[in-house]
């Protein structure tokens, strides 16, 4: 098919040359409205995808010279060599057809997984906010068409290049694309002048790409700020575009250079030895990938010396007589140690496991995340949009001297007009001591019982909520106006009431982050919305966006009548706090005293109880006129500059608490990580009431703290300006890693990360700023949001996820736990067969006939045909295996072993013997027991029945029924290793069913029929004529069934004797369904996810802010009703003895 030609959308000069309306007019977008959606498919039909084409991504050669590489592949190779050396052409043609089957197998399946990670890596790449219809979508920057209006802000990368038509503070890192050191200011005037000059540039080649200022480049970050563009410029037409095209040149590995000059001498060659280490490396699959491909491709060789070690070892007992049956005798046994299928089933299981972590909503962007999951021990969240809703809704507001505003039946976050504002008395709350403390004793008191209540009825009456006396509807006046005004403007989020699609119903919408969307609906409960504000003449100067070191945001304003400029400022309280001078507005302001801070942090304390995050609002007049200086023809480079100056001498104008609820889902979340031996810490930003109060609602920490130790009481909360004040060495004493960290700020995730690491726990952190970059790199497992995290987050991260829930980390370990144990159960499976083939195959050397030779008691495809295809598909069944019914109910496994515990070691050559005995035992009663020991002539060879003596009749039974026993003995055990310590005939001790086999080996149907297709595969290997006697050198059997039959019977008798012995023992025991100790240590420790019975502050208005939600089987009642597990505990939830 020829290529479609592709058009490109043109200006009829560069973008930077031209106005803002110039643009979009050429461009035929609108800056208000964006591109509508038919011309966004018009656009796509002709313009190619916003990619660069650098030629990389998956290459086939490399995948087949991967395939070619493999030592299983290898071992073959050198064994088709010898059978055409020794003129056995049938059996070296059989396997030329199993290595390009093989290499078959294992390429396509490879470059299918390569085309699967890379389209999962798409699925978590830089994202893009753009206006379409009016709407603001985020779409894959592959999407971003000529013409879209482009929204970028901190952190984001720029997804194409953009004409900036509003910029705010925006700073870009552009020195991957101009090697400019320094982030770039960006503007949107269209004056941009010639260098050194002063002459307005004209012409492109006038202005270098460094000096186009009202230019956002692709590719590039921002740093800070904010702004709006139209992108011109996309894909291969970008500038980075451009230079892709051009040049493909790859970066070193440090050490790698030959220059001597440089380097000195010897550079050439340590760079030359480098450079062979890493192609060699790279070549045997040693160097690079996941450290289970590493692993398992050390293990290769490993084998691969073991096969010529053995081949030495035929050649040694043959006294280095290397006849022709002596070659193929070292082939068959080089041949039945390499497990030739292990790499083809690891493929195929981490395609289906990366597909069903895509389903969950877990996308894996590096594949030693996906084996990593199964081994976290601890997992650092965030608090907002994670462990909570991300649904804000404005509770309460308290403005000084006025009184409390409440803001009572409103469940939508988005809807200004839902539900009713109230205002009530001043109430000063004083600091709680200990023993006014909340009476835990007296809520477990039959008098104080609460009832169930439905929901649905719950909801009503929560409705018709009596008047609290001395409330009444909020009016606006001045002392509230002066609190919106900074409300709405120090704000990015946008509110607005529009048609929605399709439907002839008007329907609010909003854009920003929660809690800017919830500051924003509560001004617009009062028509007091930035837009408005805006248009009636409030002019933006200035803006100091979030940092969330210092935890603030400001912005400067310029009043209606340009007599006034105004400072707004929202934030933590004790941020804000300390840079106020004095408090409340028109005649109620008076001096900050520390009496009065007193007075707000206890305010803020009893908002926060309540499971509130609690902002400051703050605002001053800007003494004189805000002036912005341009200096090195660079516009506002003094507003950095001020900022210490505009945050200084505030008026405190209120505070507002913003509840969050939390995810209904996130405390069984919580509840199932403590089963599984997994802790979970909550490291927000939110102020320490806040944080305990949600800590508490979801099951981290218990709400009466006293039933603990004191020393692990005294540890499990902490504010990260306490915790950062502690050396290494007094974190390393504290008794328990904090639960809750508070304030927290991102060095102070970095530290806990190092806590953990030092304590020898492996850890999952999750993020979603620029500044969790460092955190989630240094992480074990780096999870990042991919619904707000920004791009530099996500590209730190293994994990995306893209719903942002914390269930979805639980459901991506329970997945990472699965796929482990259904690796160790084809691993175990392979290498069991191999064991067992190589035993016999040794024993099989003191077989020797009348001439000295060894007769083997199984022949090379004999080996091929149980390795290639009895044991595949089996292994392949087991890569599918369900999870164990308790997967979740045991710790994580030991990373320092990986998949090759002791026990799988073990097991290994236990059950290699029996398989390796049994086979032996039957070939032995055959030739010595009936047979007389006759061992014919040359049967390596060739069916031989010229004499009696010389016969190979005996020889070629014996190998047919040794063949048809190893081949279900594989089988059966397939049905074996679906569990490692469970009996065959009892693998789910909950089933209630007396004989439960039937059902569950039939509950994996691929591995059932795989079996027993295996089994039936048999019979015409053994019975077709000439394949039997020529291809596979043995013959039909009779009465032999009998012995190949029996041993199945004695083979399950020694592995159900094994694993008895195992559970009796309690052999390998840690870290298994039946690791007994773990759960002793879960009961009697600090049981995360069981605190939750009590009821409290928080949840008394958690129904207010959530919406309703429809449930199977009859209404749930607000407060959850225990599960059964729960309840076999007793009334209460306990922790170790005690109840809470």
């Amino acid at each position: 098919m020829a290529l479609k030609k592709l058009s490109h959308i043109q200006t009829d000069r560069h973008p930077f040359l031209l106005t803002i309306e110039e643009t979009a007019r050429q461009l035929n977008t609108n800056i208000e409205s964006g591109l509508t959606a038919s011309q966004v498919a018009e656009i796509q039909k002709t313009h190619p995808p916003n990619e660069l084409d650098t030629g990389g991504g998956t290459v086939w050669y490399k995948i087949l010279g991967k395939q070619i590489s493999n030592a299983m592949i290898l071992v073959l190779i050198f064994a088709m060599g010898l059978s055409y050396g020794v003129g056995d052409y049938i059996e070296g043609g059989v396997l030329t057809a199993v290595i390009v089957l093989n290499v078959s197998i294992g390429f396509f399946q490879e470059f299918k997984a390569e085309k699967k990670m890379d389209s999962l890596r798409a699925l978590s790449s830089p994202s893009a906010s753009v206006l379409r219809d009016h709407k603001v979508e985020v779409i894959p920057s592959a999407e971003v068409v000529p013409g879209d209006i482009v929204i970028i802000k901190t952190g984001d990368t720029v997804p194409a290049d953009l004409r900036m038509f509003e910029t705010m503070n925006l700073n870009c890192d552009e020195k991957s694309l101009t090697g400019e050191a320094e982030p770039v200011e960006k503007r949107s005037e269209a004056d941009i002048v010639i260098p050194e000059t002063d002459t307005v540039a004209t012409s492109e080649d006038d202005v270098p790409v460094a000096d186009r200022l009202n230019v956002a480049y692709s590719t590039t970050t921002v740093t800070k700020g904010r702004g709006r563009g139209i992108a011109y410029g996309t894909g291969m037409q970008t500038e980075v575009g451009k230079i892709a095209a051009s040049s493909t040149k790859k970066e070193r590995k440090q050490g790698r250079s030959m220059n001597f000059k440089k380097h000195g001498k010897a550079q050439p060659f340590k760079g030359l030895a480098l450079r062979i280490y890493d192609g060699v490396g790279k070549f045997l699959g040693l160097t690079e990938g996941t450290p289970l491909q590493r692993k398992l491709s050390k293990l290769a060789y490993i084998l691969f010396g073991c096969a010529i070690l053995l081949a030495i070892v035929v050649f040694a007992v043959n006294k280095f007589n290397v006849t022709d049956e002596v070659a193929i005798y070292a082939i068959s046994t080089g041949i039945a140690i390499i497990p030739e299928s292990l790499i083809a089933v690891l493929t195929i299981t981490m395609v289906v496991g990366m597909t069903v972590m895509r389903k969950a909503n877990v996308v894996i962007r590096d594949l030693s995340a996906l084996e990593a999951l199964g081994g976290i021990t601890n997992i650092c969240s965030d608090k907002t949009g994670t462990l909570t809703q991300g649904a804000m809704i404005v509770k309460k507001v308290w403005l000084p001297k006025v009184g409390i505003y409440t803001v009572n039946n409103s469940m939508d976050p988005n809807n200004p007009t839902q539900g009713e504002v109230v205002i009530g008395s001043e109430v000063i709350p004083h600091s709680v001591t200990p023993e006014e403390k909340e009476d835990f004793d007296h809520q477990r008191s039959a008098a104080a019982l609460k009832f169930d209540v439905p929901a649905e009825k719950f909801a009503k009456d929560q409705h018709k909520t009596e008047k609290v006396p001395g409330e009444e509807p909020a009016t606006m006046n001045d002392d509230l106006e002066a609190f919106l005004q900074p409300t709405a403007l120090c704000n990015l989020a946008t509110v607005k009431e529009e048609q929605a699609e399709g439907e002839n119903t008007m329907k609010w919408r909003t854009t920003g982050e929660p809690t800017e969307i919830a500051l924003q609906v509560f001004a617009h409960r009062f028509n007091f919305g930035k837009k408005g504000l805006e248009a009636k003449g409030w002019k933006q100067i200035a803006e100091y966006p979030f940092d969330s070191t210092i935890k603030r945001m400001s912005v400067v304003y310029k009043t209606p009548d340009d007599s006034q400029w105004v400072v707004y400022t929202k934030g933590a309280v004790e941020r804000v706090l300390d840079l106020c001078i004095s408090i409340g507005t028109g005649g109620k302001n008076e001096p900050m005293t520390d009496a009065m801070k007193e007075t707000c942090l206890a305010q803020m304390d009893h908002f926060a109880r309540q499971g509130q995050r609690v902002l400051a609002v703050a605002s001053k007049v800007w003494p004189g006129e805000f002036v912005i200086e341009k200096r090195d023809g660079k516009h506002g480079t003094n507003v950095d500059e001020l900022r210490p100056e505009v945050e200084t001498n505030l008026t405190l104008v209120g505070l507002v608490g913003i509840y969050d609820p939390p995810r209904d889902e996130t405390k069984d979340a919580v509840r199932e990580c403590s089963e599984a031996g997994i802790k979970v810490h909550m490291l927000t930003g939110d102020h320490p009431a806040t944080a305990e109060a949600i800590a508490k609602e979801i099951g981290i920490i218990p709400r009466n703290v006293n039933i603990l130790p004191k020393d692990v009481a005294d540890s499990i909360v902490f504010k990260a300006t306490d915790f950062d004040k502690l050396t290494n060495d007094e974190i390393d004493a504290l008794t328990e890693l904090p639960l809750v960290i508070a304030r927290c700020a991102p060095d102070t995730k970095t530290r806990m990360i190092e806590a953990l690491r030092r304590r020898g726990f492996y850890m999952a952190m999750t993020g979603d700023g620029v500044n969790d970059a460092p955190s989630l790199s240094s992480a074990d497992v780096g999870i990042a949001m991919g619904l707000a995290g920004s791009d530099v987050a996500k590209g730190a991260a293994k994990i995306v996820l893209t719903d942002d829930k914390f269930n979805s980390i639980v459901s991506a370990i329970r997945e990472g736990r699965r796929m482990f144990d259904n690796i160790q159960k084809f691993v175990l499976h392979l290498l069991t067969s191999n064991v067992g083939e190589v035993i016999l195959l040794i024993a099989g050397l003191g077989f020797q006939d009348s001439s000295g030779q060894s007769v083997f008691p199984l022949s090379p495809l004999q080996i091929l045909w149980v390795n290639m295809l009895t044991s595949s598909f089996p292994a392949f069944g087991l890569g599918r295996e369900k999870p164990s019914s308790e997967i979740m109910q045991r710790p994580p496994h030991k990373i320092k072993w990986g998949v090759f515990t002791p026990q799988v070691m073990v097991d290994m050559v236990v059950y290699g013997i029996i398989m390796g005995t049994c086979t032996i035992l039957t070939f032995v009663i055959i030739i010595y027991g009936l047979n007389d020991g006759r061992l014919g002539h040359e049967c390596n060879a060739r069916y031989n029945n010229t004499s009696y003596e010389s016969s190979c009749e005996p020889v070629f039974r014996a190998r047919a029924a040794v063949f048809a026993e190893l081949t279900w003995l594989i089988l059966i055990s397939a049905w074996e290793f679906k569990s490692l310590r469970r009996s065959m005939f009892r693998l789910d001790p909950t089933s209630n069913s007396r004989f439960p086999f039937f059902k569950d080996v039939y509950e994996n149907k691929f591995l059932f029929w795989s079996v027993m297709i295996g089994a039936v595969s048999v019979f015409p290997a053994v019975y077709i004529p000439y394949l039997n006697t020529r291809v596979f050198k043995h013959t039909g059997i009779t009465w032999e069934w009998a012995l190949s039959f029996g041993a199945i019977f004695i083979f399950v008798l020694g592995i159900e004797a094994w694993k008895a012995a195992k559970r009796h023992f309690r052999w390998f025991e840690a870290g298994s369904d039946d690791d007994m100790e773990h759960r002793r240590t879960r009961k009697l420790g600090l049981r995360q996810g069981f605190f939750t019975m009590a009821k409290s502050q928080a949840s008394s208005i958690r129904s207010l802010s959530r919406r309703p939600t429809s449930r199977s089987g009859d209404s749930m009642s607000v407060n959850e009703k225990p599960t059964q597990r729960e309840m076999k505990q007793g009334s209460q939830p306990v922790v170790g003895d005690e109840q809470v």
